[in-house]
């Protein structure tokens, strides 16, 4: 086992480095590489890294979410909306809604209790953006699919905390805990209000230290030190960090004409951040979860896909969007990992008795969603005629 921590990032690298050369052999996403040398050298396979020192990465993760939020947000250009209108947004409330209604119905008319149901049901809202980002990236992908697409894993992560409050509040009180209405629709609009409200405005003080600093270096350290900020301020306020950051990111696209030198300057720091990220992933994957996914969990993992397919292609015919956002869109959405972890957790307290069958579920769902999630992306992003590069 490895304790050292620069020698265990090293590891990480090299293993990740060969995973994702050996998956593209395959006509696989690096990324999918990325999360199989996790799990090979991580506590559930070979445990050349234990868990112990995997649990000390925190903060490489919340790193690397913030610069992929960053990213995301450069792609909200108002000038983008007032090309596409409201179509990004309808989407993601409606592959929301649908998947949270197709797992907590399965999940009924199998004979599972209400506030299971609904809890569980409400964290399949979730969508985790990274993998998905890495995929486009790699294949260079373009097209309306694929900026719809990086609109809507934004907006998902609204949609999801909202849903989940709701949920959460409906199960507390069939349990006989009392919430307020205005509590129930108040606090997620205020966590989501505040991560993009305060977000957006630290976007615009980003603004005025570029106009002094010129050189690459100085601006890499600026964009460092803002994200930085942007993680550790949402933290703080306790707001999300992804929608934290992707406001940050909007603002500076909107307001700030050299957005594309300061996005290439990011794009020259961040691949082995991203990858040291999903080798982290990959190692904190557990094998052992897998007996204990029951038909609850077979119900989740394939409703969950069933309802984002289903609530996108709704969606795009109700705002008549290009006839691959409605085919293929709803694919790409399959990846899950941290913002349902994190609900995972806040499920256990908010229904104790089925906490850790809810958290061994959505454990197992990361597992099979993060491997395969890749791999769909790029499948959808090809079949909609994107991917400009064979990776």
């Amino acid at each position: 086992m490895i304790h050292h921590t620069l020698l265990a990032l090293a590891v990480m690298i090299f293993s990740g480095m060969l995973c994702g050369r050996l998956v593209k052999r395959i006509k696989l996403p690096n990324v999918t590489g990325y999360l199989i040398a996790g799990l090979l050298i991580g506590p559930s396979v070979l445990g050349i890294i234990p868990a112990d020192t995997i649990e000390s990465f925190t903060i490489l993760s919340d790193v690397a979410l913030g610069f992929i939020a960053f990213s995301i947000g450069n792609e909200f250009k108002i000038s983008y909306f007032k090309r596409v209108g409201s179509t990004p947004i309808v989407i993601a409330i409606f592959e929301s809604l649908f998947a949270v209604i197709f797992v907590v119905t399965a999940l009924l008319v199998t004979g599972h209790d209400l506030s299971f149901s609904l809890v569980l049901g409400a964290i399949a809202a979730a969508t985790a953006p990274a993998a998905t980002i890495m995929v486009i990236r790699q294949y260079k992908a373009k097209g309306p699919m694929t900026e719809t697409l990086l609109s809507v894993v934004a907006i998902d992560d609204a949609t999801a905390l909202f849903y989940f409050s709701i949920c959460v509040a409906i199960a507390n009180s069939l349990s006989g805990g009392s919430m307020a209405l205005s509590e129930i629709v108040l606090s997620p609009l205020i966590e989501i209000g505040g991560a993009l409200l305060v977000g957006f405005l630290l976007g615009l003080i980003f603004t005025l230290p570029l106009r002094f600093f010129k050189k690459e270096g100085n601006r890499l350290a600026l964009i460092i030190g803002f994200v930085f900020l942007g993680v550790g301020l949402s933290e703080i306020c306790g707001f999300s960090s992804l929608l934290f950051c992707m406001s940050m990111g909007a603002a500076l696209s909107n307001f700030c004409s050299e957005t594309p030198k300061i996005m290439d300057i990011a794009d020259g720091f961040t691949p082995p951040l991203f990858m040291l990220f999903f080798v982290a992933s990959g190692a904190e994957l557990q094998l052992s979860v897998l007996p204990s996914i029951g038909l609850a969990g077979i119900i989740y993992v394939i409703f969950r896909v069933a309802g984002k397919m289903a609530g996108t292609s709704f969606a795009a015919a109700l705002c008549k969007a290009p006839a691959v956002v409605r085919q293929y869109l709803g694919m790409a959405l399959v990846p899950q990992a941290g913002v349902a972890i994190g609900l995972s957790l806040v499920a256990t307290t908010a229904v104790p008795q089925f906490g850790s069958t809810i958290r061994a579920i959505v454990l197992c769902a990361t597992l099979i969603y993060e491997l395969i999630g890749p791999a769909v992306a790029k499948f959808s992003l090809t079949k909609a005629g994107e991917c400009r590069s064979s990776g």
